[in-house]
C-alpha cells in the first residue's frame, strides 16, 4: 500500500508540473515539490514554471503616464536574496554582487494558528496569539543576461505600454527550476507584553533560471510585451 501510495504521489506530481504552471499559485508549487521523493524531485530540474509577480509587494513598480502613453519601470536594484546560500563574502563589488541570486516576489500567506495564555510580565496573564507568514519568492542568478549589471537604482525591467492599461496591470515571470529547486528559511519573534504575538515567518524560494518577463492586462488576461535576454524593456502599441 506504500509502494502505491509513493507511485500516485509521484504520478500526481508529474501532472501537476507538466504543462507550465501558468494558473497555479507560487504556494501550490511550491508545497507540490516540497511532496515529491528524492528522484521525482531531481527531475525537476528544468521543468518550466510560470508565476505572477505580487506588485503589491514592495515599491519597486512605477507608472508615469504621459498622454496616451505610460512608461512603467520594475526595480531590481535592491531585490537580493539574503541568504546564506546565496551570500559571496569573496565578491568583488566593483564586478560582481555579494548576493548571487536576485528575486521577484510572488506570494504572501498569512495563517492565524490560535492563542495561548502566558505570563510575560509578572502578575499580568495575557492571551498571546500565534501568527506565521509565508513569503513565496522566484530567485534566480542571471538578472544581468537582461542587462549589464550597472549601479543604478532604476535598473531593472521597463516597457512603454498604453496609459488605458495602467491601472490593471500585471506581470508574470517565466523560469525553468534549477539546483536547488526550493528553499525555506525561518525567522521567530517570541510574544511580549508590549508585542502579543508568537510570529513566525516563512520565505520559501523556487529557484530556476529566468526566461522571460511579461507585462500583462489584468482584465483580459492578454500578454502586452515580453521581456527575454538581452533586452530589459519592452513595448506594445
Amino acid at each position: 500500500m506504500f509502494f502505491l501510495r509513493q507511485v500516485f504521489t509521484a504520478a500526481a506530481a508529474a501532472a501537476f508540473f507538466s504543462p507550465v504552471l501558468a494558473g497555479e499559485s507560487a504556494e501550490r508549487q511550491f508545497e507540490a515539490l516540497a511532496r515529491l521523493p528524492a528522484a521525482e524531485f531531481a527531475a525537476m530540474q528544468g521543468q518550466a514554471v510560470e508565476f505572477d509577480i505580487d506588485l503589491a509587494a514592495g515599491s519597486g513598480l512605477s507608472v508615469e503616464v504621459a498622454g496616451e502613453r505610460a512608461t512603467v519601470r520594475y526595480r531590481m536594484a535592491f531585490n537580493q536574496v539574503a541568504e546564506g546560500w546565496s551570500w559571496r563574502p569573496q565578491a568583488d563589488p566593483a564586478v560582481d554582487d555579494y548576493y548571487r541570486y536576485k528575486f521577484l516576489p510572488l506570494q504572501s500567506v498569512a495563517v492565524e494558528r490560535g492563542s495561548y495564555e502566558h505570563e510575560d510580565k509578572i502578575g499580568v496573564p495575557q492571551q498571546m496569539k500565534v501568527n506565521w507568514r509565508y513569503d513565496y519568492f522566484l530567485a534566480f542568478e542571471n538578472l544581468y543576461d537582461f542587462y549589464p549589471r550597472r549601479v543604478d537604482d532604476d535598473a531593472g525591467f521597463t516597457a512603454d505600454l498604453p496609459a488605458g492599461v495602467a491601472g490593471h496591470l500585471g506581470m508574470r515571470a517565466r523560469a525553468r527550476l534549477s539546483e536547488p529547486v526550493i528553499s525555506e528559511s525561518t525567522t521567530f519573534w517570541k510574544a511580549t507584553h508590549g508585542q502579543p504575538t508568537d510570529f513566525t515567518l516563512k520565505k520559501r524560494y523556487l529557484v530556476g533560471v529566468l526566461e522571460e518577463v511579461s507585462f500583462v492586462d489584468r482584465e483580459s488576461g492578454s500578454v502586452l510585451c515580453t521581456i527575454r535576454p538581452g533586452r530589459d524593456g519592452c513595448a506594445a502599441r
